[in-house]
């Protein structure tokens, strides 16, 4: 599992240990890190270190002075390197060892801002140590200019010290102009900021280089599930397991504008394990649902009665009305583990439980929050996604999931898994229903697995978020999985959603 920590949390780690004089070996610690990794991405990337080119680009504060230190061992191993101090003045132990290292020293200025970025563009490397943990906002003045020029012309690799200038570490909101890395090498932990949109779209891949402080970080801000969790947290049935053992699923879904919605809602169900689906709905809809999924139970009786261990509740629902809405009332009354999609969250009651697990778009989530009087609208919950999934999260009671490239589920104790696992092809009419359905039948799996998920460190009362974490996941690698780089449908996610849980 990756934990993320917030930059407030991490400098207050830090602080012990600068009070106690070790400030210049935990630069030294991150320095050193940086250094090899450029030197492992350049190796990967078949390219010479004696006689390659790094600029660094250094603030005045210690990322700046990560980057320096940095940029000074790249030089003794034969690297070309130019810094270029953003705001004229420099950390000054890392810019004498810079200097002494043979580096040359740009000091930046609104005259040179254009020549210096065409010079770095032109560098093998180009090291981001302009802003750190600590900033707030964004660039300015020259250094804004040299970003902006910079990431406008062709540049090599481009590697952030901790993290892009310009994105926030706490949560992820990008302050243009940002330089969009393609490898950020962090200290002491993961930033939750980079593990969040918009934060994420400049971050590349992220690196943690360990410095000493590990042991006196609190409870991670972020984590993401790997590979390894998923195989632990997965549903196994026993030898003596049956369909109703396995979990069983209703299902309130679908209408006669969108039909297909629920067709989708259940083949992702029926691909994830569950032992039996009950679908709930329109004659016409059911007739699709028969059609495509002989395995599912289709009945139009009340939800009140049905016989299941969680509900699905509002993929393709349109205009909320008659026997659909009396249904969703009865389900989401019924204090079963529920999976809200669109559809329903009109119809849920303000006060929500961490059982109820809601999955928003951007869009939706705008709308959702202005239910409870927060309105950011689209953009606002674009520009910041953690902190609204969190805010969203905390106003309803309710688990939320945040779909996007970085799905977000956040738990009402402000806890936050963030899974990334999908293609940008997923983003496809059909999708989210078919991730509705896997989580659905998760729930119905493993409600009652909360010592599998204490096990991996979640706690009991955040195992709605695990577990939707668990199928935001699965869902992503299943795209990606159909996908093969190229065009992809839900129905082809749905069919490989079975392979992905088998080869986990």
């Amino acid at each position: 599992m990756i934990s993320a920590n917030t930059g407030t949390q991490i400098r207050a780690a830090e602080q012990r240990f600068l009070e106690n004089g070790l400030g210049a070996a935990l630069m030294q610690r991150a320095a050193y890190g940086l250094a090899n990794a450029v030197v492992r991405e350049l190796r990967a990337r078949g390219r010479r270190l004696n006689g390659g080119s790094v600029t660094v680009l250094a603030g005045k504060g210690n990322n700046g002075g990560d980057g320096l230190f940095a940029a000074a061992m790249l030089a003794r191993r034969g690297m070309r390197t130019t810094a270029v101090l953003t705001a004229g003045d420099a950390h000054q132990e890392g810019l004498a060892a810079f200097t002494a290292a043979g580096g040359r020293v740009i000091r930046l200025t609104a005259e040179n801002a254009a020549a210096a970025a065409a010079d770095a563009a032109r560098s093998g490397v180009v090291l981001d140590a302009v802003l750190g943990t600590g900033a707030q906002g964004g660039l300015r003045g020259p250094a804004a200019a040299l970003i902006e020029a910079l990431a406008q012309s062709r540049s090599g690799l481009v590697v952030a010290c901790d993290v892009p200038s310009g994105v926030d570490a706490d949560t992820g909101a990008a302050h243009a102009p940002v330089l969009r890395a393609e490898l950020t090498v962090t200290f002491g932990a993961a930033k939750a900021g980079l593990l969040a949109d918009p934060g994420a779209d400049f971050a590349g891949r992220v690196h943690v280089v360990p410095i000493g402080i590990e042991a006196a970080l609190p409870v991670p801000a972020v984590r993401r599930l790997e590979a390894g969790d998923l195989a632990a947290l997965l549903p196994h049935p026993e030898r003596r397991a049956h369909k109703y053992s396995r979990g069983v699923l209703g299902v309130v879904a679908g209408s006669q504008r969108y039909p297909g919605a629920a067709v989708l809602a259940c083949r992702g169900a029926l691909a994830s394990g569950v032992g039996m689906v009950r679908y709930f709905g329109p004659p016409e809809v059911a007739d699709l649902v028969r059609q495509s999924c002989p395995e599912v139970v289709c009945s139009s009786g009340s939800a009140a009665d049905a016989h299941v261990q969680a509900w699905l509740l509002g993929p393709g629902l349109d205009d909320l009305a008659g026997d659909q809405l009396q249904r969703v009332r009865e389900a989401a009354a019924t204090g079963l583990p529920v999976v809200a999609d669109a559809g329903a969250l009109p119809a849920l009651p303000l006060d929500l439980a961490p059982h109820f697990v809601l999955t928003p778009h951007a869009g939706e989530l705008a709308a959702l929050l202005a239910r409870y009087g927060a309105e950011p609208g689209r953009t606002g919950v674009e520009d910041a996604t953690l902190p609204a999934a969190r805010q969203a999260s905390a106003l309803t009671g309710a688990t939320v999931l945040l779909k996007g490239a970085a799905t977000l589920v956040a738990a009402p104790s402000g806890s936050v898994f963030s899974q990334a696992e999908a293609t940008p092809w997923l983003a496809t009419a059909g999708s989210g229903d078919v991730l509705a359905g896997v989580l659905g039948s998760l729930l119905a799996q493993l409600a009652d697995s909360s010592g599998a998920f204490a096990a991996r460190g979640i706690p009991a009362a955040e195992r709605w978020a695990g577990i939707a974490a668990l199928a935001a996941s699965v869902h992503g690698r299943a795209g990606s999985r159909a996908s093969g780089g190229g065009p992809v449908t839900a129905s082809d996610v749905a069919a490989s959603v079975g392979e992905v849980m088998k080869t986990l």
